[in-house]
């Protein structure tokens, strides 16, 4: 079987001396010869603290792929760390996507293992798998393990927006939040509730990407370790029976995963992952896909922040496929996985648990469970809330416009005592979609203004063009389209204004005559916080980025590429 790496190594002339002569530093001859190359695109990074530890499973990776007769060869690309890249590590996703695509591309590999883990790492490496086309598995670092404060389980993301108010409205020291700190991160991995990281490493799985049965493994568990070698095994196999992303990557996958979406009550951040990953393949994927497939999915895992327990219960319980395995007559049957056999054949032998932990269909955590897509005079082109995160009693609710042109305007006036706002005002926040901030930052579950925290409300609806953490929770509209930057109607909403969400009616509209609103120039102080880069990526990203519902890809990046050999340059 020809390799694509032969195009560099196969021959006798000057220019395959060079390739192998570079390679060769205490690699044996026979690594030239018709030996699978496969490259392991890590994320590891110290500045990305949840994949720090994926130098081990590299270490695990390449054992497996010197076993099955492969050459394992180590590439770190972009790595993006969510609690620490400024202004927001989804500026860079796409470029982090493109530089992996390329690199691939350029290099002498037949495949490649992925690693994976936080939140923005996973999206991109499948971006850039789905573009170059080579043959792929993913390995998902996993979560850590559950940290306590004073005895009760600390869920990484959720209990700081909790604890973190608590302080804000009085009822929490200054110094036992600071005292929980050391004690939120236990260990390696990622954030262990179901935030974004966890489900786009669960929903990775159920596109096919992933082995069946790694995603959610925690971080420091030696079975990790175990499937990590297997990874490094199959990469091998896939080249030899040249099994691509493309086979996998398919409308029959995409609409597992927004079942899966529904029933572990994964983050709104999947919406933008999948309809990106989606576009690169040239697949029809779109916002009412996401209504139609997954809106009405019964809420099965009972994990923070929509319910009480974490990643680590969740693998004790049965794991994802056990989740699965209780929806499996919604799932279509005709999705494969990089292991050649349909996602459904690895359900068999699924089993529950713990019934606390994995809700059977009959008594759900919630009967609906999936992201709502919204629609209306205030977001044309659409925005989602999560219900299950929500307080049930706000989604259908009208209530009194507060604006805030900037994030900056919002820290400003939040807690000025003579903010008029009420238990039931909408708050507003416009300035953080993709073009407007830029990146879309995670800033639409809006803190409460402290007046309304002392007074003992613990949520109000809020409305933004940005994202939420999927850690978070609360009655939030968010990726609303278009965004204010780009000419939406967010962009002329006033204080005062009156707002109508209908979450069961899919609707979310400004209560302002179509002629009136026509009529109203965009608020100038908006325009004047949007950004506005004259150099580098932020200006290329601006130039090019889309909008929420699409995907917030870049134009020139939409659309399957393929395989193909770099030029020779010698």
């Amino acid at each position: 079987m020809p390799l694509r790496s032969d195009a560099w190594y196969s021959g006798e002339d000057r220019n395959a001396y060079i390739h192998r002569a570079w390679m060769r530093r205490g690699v044996p001859g026979s690594a030239f010869e018709g030996r699978p190359q496969i490259a392991i695109a890590n994320t590891a990074s110290d500045l990305t603290p949840c994949n720090a530890h994926l130098g081990e499973v590299a270490a695990s990776v390449r054992n497996g792929v010197y076993e099955a007769g492969g050459i394992p060869l180590e590439l770190p690309v972009v790595s993006l760390g969510e609690t620490q890249v400024r202004p927001t590590a989804m500026l860079w996703r796409n470029m982090a996507a493109m530089a992996t695509e390329e690199m691939l591309r350029a290099n002498p590999v037949d495949g490649v293992v992925l690693l994976g883990g936080c939140d923005k790492t996973i999206p991109s490496l499948l971006m850039a798998a789905a573009s170059v086309d080579l043959p792929a598995v993913l390995v998902p670092g996993g979560p850590m393990l559950t940290g306590t404060f004073r005895g009760a389980p600390l869920g990484c993301g959720t209990h700081v927006w909790r604890l973190s108010e608590e302080v804000r409205a009085g009822t929490l020291s200054q110094e036992d939040f600071v005292t929980s700190e050391s004690a939120t991160i236990r260990s390696r991995g990622h954030c262990n509730t179901m935030g974004t990281a966890s489900t786009m490493a669960a929903l990775a799985e159920v596109l096919g990407t992933v082995i069946p049965g790694t995603a959610g493994i925690p971080a420091p568990d030696s079975r990790l370790l175990e499937s990590s070698h297997a990874a490094g095994r199959l990469a091998v196999e896939l080249v030899r029976e040249e099994r691509r992303p493309s086979d996998v990557l398919t409308t029959a996958s995409f609409h597992n995963a927004i079942v899966a979406l529904g029933a572990i009550g994964g983050s709104t951040n999947a919406v933008v992952h999948l309809l990106a990953i989606a576009g690169r393949l040239g697949i029809d994927l779109t916002l009412d896909d996401f209504d139609r497939i997954g809106s009405r999915v019964p809420l099965l895992a009972d994990l923070l922040p929509s319910g009480r327990f974490l990643m680590e219960d969740l693998h004790r319980a049965g794991g994802l496929a056990a989740v699965m395995g209780e929806v499996r007559d919604l799932l279509d049957p005709a999705a494969l996985t990089v292991t050649g056999r349909r996602y459904i054949e690895h359900l068999d032998d699924a089993a529950v648990w713990d019934r606390e932990v994995i809700r059977p269909r009959a008594a759900p955590v919630l009967e609906e469970g999936g992201i709502a897509v919204l629609r209306g005079s205030l977001a044309p082109q659409g925005a989602v809330i999560k219900p299950a995160a929500a307080s049930p009693h706000l989604l259908q609710h009208r209530g009194r416009a507060v604006v805030f042109d900037s994030i900056e305007d919002l820290h400003a006036r939040l807690d000025d005592p003579d903010l008029d706002i009420d238990a039931d005002s909408v708050m507003v926040l416009r300035g953080c979609g993709p073009q407007g901030y830029p990146g879309m930052p995670e800033v639409a579950n809006m803190p409460l203004p402290t007046k309304l925290l002392e007074a003992g409300v613990r949520d109000v609806v809020r409305v933004c063009d940005g994202r939420m953490s999927g850690t978070a929770y609360g009655t939030v509209i968010l990726h609303v389209a278009p965004e204010s930057a780009a000419g939406g109607p967010l962009a002329k909403v006033r204080t005062g204004d009156w707002i109508e969400l209908d979450v069961p009616g899919r609707r979310l509209s400004l209560d302002v005559p179509a002629a009136e609103l026509a009529e109203r120039e965009p608020s100038a102080t908006a325009a004047a916080a949007y950004a506005a880069p004259t150099r580098g990526w932020e200006k290329l990203y601006i130039e090019h980025v889309l909008q929420a519902d699409t995907g917030a890809d870049l134009d020139f990046l939409v659309g399957a590429t393929g395989d193909r050999v770099a030029r020779e340059s010698h």
